[in-house]
């Protein structure tokens, strides 16, 4: 699977997914954050932690996430619902752990009230730090207007 990633004005992005299982999707742009797009985290992130039923996971196997749509209309909405009912635990756990380690990494908070036991320990946090930084430095790199083209699974 292939993710573009394009940079809009403004500080937003869109994203173009071209998926082996079900249709090409794309989201319409979106902010792209302080640092780099979610979606780029979470394919950093699920990549270097061996991730394969998270978010980019599940869309590989061809399900459908709000806000994405499909690039040729077609009837398949109900199947990419069916793979996410059956992933959707995993998609949450995944959440978490691409949540924590992007906080861990711009030096916010995991510690004090209300925050819960971290998901992800510190050895796993030395692997996705690194990663970070390149992807985005990769990101800040490409013009507005160009793209950051990403395999699922091979690029972090």
């Amino acid at each position: 699977m292939e993710m573009s990633l394009r940079k809009l004005p403004d500080n937003r992005h869109e994203i173009l997914v071209r998926r082996e299982k079900g249709p090409d999707v794309r989201l319409p742009a979106q902010p792209a954050g302080p640092s780099m797009p979610h979606d780029l985290v979470h394919a950093v992130v699920e990549t270097v932690l061996g991730i394969d039923d998270g978010f980019w996971g599940a869309t590989a196997r061809g399900a459908t996430f709000q806000g994405f749509e499909l690039v040729t209309p077609g009837r398949h909405r109900r199947s990419g619902l069916k793979v996410l009912r059956r992933g959707g635990d995993a998609v949450m756990a995944a959440e978490l752990r691409v949540n924590w380690a992007y906080r861990a990494w711009r030096g916010l908070s995991t510690e004090g009230r209300g925050v819960g036991r971290a998901p992800l320990d510190a050895e796993a946090l030395a692997r996705t730090g690194p990663r970070l930084d390149a992807a985005a430095r990769r990101w800040a790199a490409v013009p507005v207007g160009g793209e950051l083209l990403w395999r699922w699974g091979v690029d972090s």
